[in-house]
């Protein structure tokens, strides 16, 4: 008998989940509502999970690549801010489909804030705006935050001098933008278009080699960003290994240095992704993983299996 035949209500979140791993198994192409994107060099190397802190600087490496991110520097508050969390991660979705979709540096983002939370999958009718925790608080500030920060992408041998560099991209996500919209009254409509126009080198990154994904299964993994860094992740490696035709082994060292730089026990992320990975199956069905001394190993696409954080 399931938990809802037995009259027990699930959790929010566990209930998003398998609605959308129903939706997706009977429909398992995305319509063109729900086709998403991510860029490839942001499933390689992600945002931070949270805060940094007052630092002027901040990096994540996957092999050989290296993303730097440059925070948005508050004068008035002397302060670095950063992009972090699930926001930031709904933002780049949203921003790499509609460049996908446009072909265009300019994205108009709605006419009201609550239109915008809506097709993010955030909620307007979370809390007032000035609540610590409504989600149009986090939206507005975690905005501001990643529209006003530079990223870099570095390839190079690893080194801790400019000497281990042999190549690198320094671009600015955004080089301007009007937000007309009322925070403090999410549903009204502004009088004016908001307007965000991409960074001309960030544009041509994040349409050059997008990773689709579906709009569904984000919506369901939105509140951790750990869940929605492995489901882009795992569709794309997924989809790389099939097209290899042979399995991958993936060290838990390497994908906590890709992904979870976060955890400073390695353990901790390991308990972690595992509970994420399997989250993650449910709504991505095709991936296939197996656990495997010192990390796991993804399966070309079939019928999958659950992976143990043991």
């Amino acid at each position: 008998m399931s938990e809802r035949d037995s009259g027990r209500a699930m959790p929010p979140s566990v209930a998003r989940i398998v609605d959308a791993a129903a939706d997706i198994m009977g429909s398992p192409n995305p319509s063109d509502r729900d086709r998403a994107f991510m860029a490839r060099q942001l499933v390689q190397a992600t945002l931070p999970h949270s805060d940094p802190g007052n630092v002027p600087v901040w990096t994540r490496t996957n092999g050989r690549l290296t993303l730097v991110v440059r925070p948005h520097f508050d004068r008035q508050q002397s302060l670095h801010l950063y992009p972090y969390g699930v926001v930031p991660r709904l933002l780049l979705f949203w921003m790499t489909t509609e460049a996908v979709r446009t072909r265009s540096r300019v994205l108009h983002p709605g006419a009201s804030v609550a239109e915008f939370m809506r097709e993010l999958g955030m909620n307007p009718d979370n809390g007032s705006s000035g609540a610590k925790r409504s989600d149009a608080r986090r939206l507005k500030e975690q905005m501001m935050r990643l529209f006003r920060a530079t990223i870099s992408f570095e390839v190079g041998t690893p080194s801790t001098d400019a000497t281990g560099i042999t190549e690198w991209l320094d671009m600015p996500i955004t080089t301007s933008g009007k937000v007309w919209w009322d925070f403090k009254q999410p549903t009204q409509g502004a009088l004016f278009d908001s307007v965000i126009e991409l960074g001309e080198k960030f544009y041509n990154a994040i349409i050059a080699a997008p990773v689709p994904i579906d709009m569904r299964a984000l919506k369901a993994l939105k509140r951790s960003a750990l869940a929605l860094d492995l489901y882009a992740w795992a569709s794309y490696r997924a989809f790389t290994v099939t097209q290899a035709g042979k399995p991958a082994f993936i060290p838990w060292h390497g994908l906590a240095a890709q992904l979870g730089a976060d955890y400073a026990d390695p353990k901790d992320f390991r308990r972690k992704a595992a509970a994420a990975f399997r989250k993650v199956q449910t709504v991505l069905p095709s991936l296939r993983l197996a656990t495997a001394p010192g990390g796991f190993v993804i399966q070309p696409h079939t019928r999958g299996t659950r992976l143990s954080s043991t």
